[in-house]
């Protein structure tokens, strides 16, 4: 698996895992990060998820991450 990409490879990448996660119940957000002085595609998890994640996809890496839940922070009046 490459280390890092540039950052129009990462960003293709990115579109192409938002495709192929879309709607999965785990999946918080996706974003590029840098990695290893150059990008790779990051997936924000709610919990663990023990398969169907791709580890590359155009030869970006996909990093995981789990960030537990995303809620709604109350305004301040």
């Amino acid at each position: 698996m490459p280390s890092s990409a540039s950052l129009s490879r990462a960003r293709a990448a990115k579109a192409e895992v938002a495709k192929r996660l879309a709607g999965h119940p785990l999946v918080n957000g996706i974003g590029v990060a840098r990695v290893d002085g150059g990008y790779a595609v990051k997936v924000n998890l709610s919990a663990p998820v023990r398969s169907g994640m791709p580890r590359s996809v155009g030869g970006v890496p996909v990093k995981t991450e789990v960030v537990g839940r995303i809620t709604r922070r109350p305004v301040p009046a």
